[in-house]
């Protein structure tokens, strides 16, 4: 289950990063995206704990 907590974040910016490159933009232009990347990989995290906890 850790793994794909971890994983999930790490490929999604590993794609957005890709994707700014591919498409001439910096990192700086390109950082609203990694936070909404982390945003969501928390909400999938806090989601995935809770039902851990609610299901155990």
């Amino acid at each position: 289950m850790l793994k794909i907590i971890v994983l999930v974040p790490l490929i999604l910016s590993l794609l957005w990063f890709g994707y700014l490159k591919t498409n001439g933009y910096t990192l700086s232009q390109g950082k609203q995206g990694f936070t909404y990347i982390l945003v969501l990989s928390s909400v999938i995290a806090l989601f995935y704990t809770l039902m851990l906890f609610l299901t155990h």
